[in-house]
């Protein structure tokens, strides 16, 4: 651009010269100025032959000499627009020998002798017009602008690709590329990426390129100038305070300024899916800020509640976390959530189904007045209770993973968007052997923060990393730089960085003054959902807490779950304590010193001690059991562990347990849950 409006500039300057003054002669002057140059090289060339026949006719000694200077400087001609364009390069070097081959004749044989004069009076001419029609050509702006953008292509190794006329946006070119056929590709632009960025002087994330779908060769460039993100914005407040969570959560902005959005639930009228989210960056990347953003927006929303569990201790999250419905620190309280989230995956795809909902939309939290939607059979309204939008959050989901499997949250993941719950999972590097890939390709979703470059592949689809994005050249030394890939985002912002908000101290008071709200205008769980967590979890789940009331105190962490180091025997270190008890053997009863023989309770004394020992768990909240829970009862009571184990597995045919997702642990199912 800054070419062009050179070129039309020099025109207007060379239209207006330096004469003042006026009338048809004076304009037709100023208008010839531009076209003049070769018409005098034309005269010059005649006066050289008239003055030269006049100094050496008929000498061969001048014949060499004129001869070897007019080789000479079409040589040099033609090394000199080396630099050039090729087209301009053969004009050149043509002209040159045009005009020296006809003087060196004119000045031996005479410039009226034989064909000489009328070459001279043709072939002048037509080169000076040749010139003419460059100059004409050369002041297109669009030519100009075409020659500048084919000559970057040359430089990178796509030379004859064309550019198209570019859309100019503030901070922000667009421009489309047609590519040769049959010679290259749109491969070959994405691969040229840094060598365009290099040609340019900008930084490497701030080229992209987005390949058209229906063409192999076609697709837009687009360059970003400056970088809008150098600049530190603190979060100032969520962006729609009481709206739906159907409507965009605005995060961030992207490095021409736009806001930074993203959809949870899906939008049938808009053809978009609902979506589970993945928040994956390297430790110092913005992480945490990031996760505020997406949390803060989603509490400011009324059709929406949020179940979340951190095994940091809402280290980030504690002044959120009253506006919360279900909190959990990790441990036994995360394993009974995700058996929860489980359980509320049918109770409300039954419920949608029920009122004809293909998929959660706002409509469904609301009260449900309608025909359309009605669960009676004579079709009038059946006034049901609505049921909010579910998040399930997962902060340091890596935690979660080791203690409760890689496949931990895959049938969520695989089944939970169609029951109107979006499964958010936060942590630092999701490769394969944390997180199964299962569970990777169902979250398709993805805030991409800075990464270790050998990581780009686990965060971002290949076709975003091809397109120009590049998480790896940040690394922890810019947080909050990311990439958004979500349904909803056009594909061409995919590859656009952006940066998120950045939550300092002073944001504390306001995070709180959220909170509050959200206890009091944020929606409940209703009935359905709140049934089939309470059916899972009994007692563990209470709901948000009421307005004005403090959030639940942490529960206290059980000892199996804090890592103190070996607290066992060096000969028992390489036990498993998930495996199951083996069967009892001669001599498990015998007298221990100091101590009584263990004895075999009666069947109906078992089976009431055994319920016993389960309601004291289910007092306590501990909803999830494995064998190793019972190590201190045994002790307590008496009993040996080989005992232990056949109620676990007699408990589980009468329905009292469940098994979970990781072998070796137990749901308890709640007493009164049929009830």
């Amino acid at each position: 651009m800054s070419e062009r409006n050179a070129v039309e500039q020099q025109y207007e300057e060379q239209l207006r010269g330096p004469s003042g003054s006026s009338g048809a002669t004076s304009y037709v002057l100023h208008r010839a100025k531009p076209h003049l140059p070769p018409w005098c090289g034309v005269a010059a060339t005649g006066l050289a032959g008239v003055f030269g026949h006049a100094r050496w006719a008929n000498s061969a000694a001048a014949g060499v000499g004129l001869t070897l200077a007019s080789v000479a400087l079409t040589g040099v001609t033609w090394w000199a627009g080396k630099a050039g364009s090729q087209q301009r390069r053969l004009h050149s070097a043509i002209t040159v020998a045009a005009a020296t081959s006809w003087c060196t004749a004119a000045c031996l044989a005479g410039p009226a002798t034989g064909p000489l004069p009328d070459l001279y009076l043709m072939g002048g001419p037509a080169v000076a017009l040749s010139w003419n029609v460059r100059v004409v050509m050369r002041r297109n702006p669009d030519a100009a602008g075409h020659g500048s953008d084919s000559g970057l292509l040359e430089k990178v190794g796509l030379a004859r690709a064309q550019i198209g006329a570019a859309k100019v946006e503030p901070n922000r070119v667009t421009a489309p590329v047609t590519l040769e056929a049959g010679r290259q590709t749109n491969n070959d632009v994405t691969k040229s990426l840094p060598l365009i960025a290099s040609a340019l002087d900008l930084p490497a994330t701030a080229i992209r390129y987005t390949p058209n779908p229906a063409s192999a060769r076609r697709g837009e460039l687009v360059i970003v100038p400056e970088d809008m993100l150098a600049e530190v914005i603190e979060w100032e407040g969520p962006s729609r305070l009481g709206g739906s969570i159907a409507e965009p959560l605005v995060i961030g902005r992207y490095d021409d300024g736009s806001p930074l959005r993203l959809w949870l639930p899906g939008d049938p009228e808009a053809g978009r899916n609902s979506t589970h989210l993945l928040i994956a960056g390297v430790s110092g990347s913005g992480k945490g800020d990031t996760a505020l953003n997406v949390l803060t927006e989603i509490l400011s929303r009324q059709d929406v509640v949020v179940w979340m569990s951190d095994p940091k201790a809402f280290q980030d999250f504690a002044p959120l976390r009253p506006g919360l419905d279900w909190a959990v620190e990790g441990g036994t309280g995360t394993e009974v959530m995700v058996e929860a989230v489980k359980a509320a995956i049918p109770a409300r795809t039954r419920w949608l189904g029920a009122h004809s909902y293909r998929q959660w939309v706002r409509e469904a939290a609301e009260t449900q007045t309608s025909r359309d939607h009605t669960c009676r059979p004579d079709g009038q309204p059946c006034g049901c209770p609505g049921m909010p939008f579910l998040v399930a959050w997962m902060e340091e989901g890596a935690n979660t993973l080791r203690a409760l499997g890689d496949d931990a949250f895959t049938g969520i993941a695989q089944e939970a968007r169609s029951a109107g719950i979006a499964l958010v999972v936060s942590l630092q590097r999701p490769s394969y052997d944390q997180m199964s890939t299962s569970t990777r390709a169902s979250l398709p979703s993805v805030i991409a923060l800075g990464c270790d470059p050998r990581d780009e592949g686990f965060s971002l689809p290949e076709a975003v990393l091809d397109a120009g994005a590049h998480p790896g050249a940040w690394g922890n030394r810019r947080p909050g730089y990311c990439y958004l890939v979500s349904p909803g985002v056009p594909d061409d912002r995919y590859p656009s960085p952006g940066r998120t908000w950045h939550f300092s101290s002073r944001a504390i008071s306001a995070m709180e003054v959220l909170a509050s709200w959200a206890q009091r205008n944020g929606a409940s769980a209703g009935p359905v959902t709140a049934q089939a967590a309470a059916g899972v979890a009994g007692q563990l789940y209470t709901g948000r807490a009421a307005p004005g009331t403090p959030a639940a105190a942490p529960a206290t962490a059980e000892e199996d779950d804090m890592d103190h180091g070996l607290l066992v025997d060096p000969e028992d270190a390489d036990l498993d304590p998930e495996a199951e008890l083996p069967e009892c053997e001669p001599g498990d009863d015998a007298p221990l010193f100091g101590r009584e023989t263990g004895r075999k309770p009666s069947p109906e004394e078992a089976r009431r001690l055994f319920a016993k020992a389960l309601e004291e768990f289910e007092t306590e909240g501990r909803m999830v059991v494995g064998p190793k829970d019972f190590t201190d009862w045994c002790d307590a009571h008496g009993y040996s562990r080989p005992w232990v184990s056949e109620r676990l597995k007699e408990a589980a045919l009468e329905g009292r347990l469940e098994p979970t997702s990781k072998t070796g642990r137990w749901r308890i199912v709640p007493a009164l849950a049929d009830a």
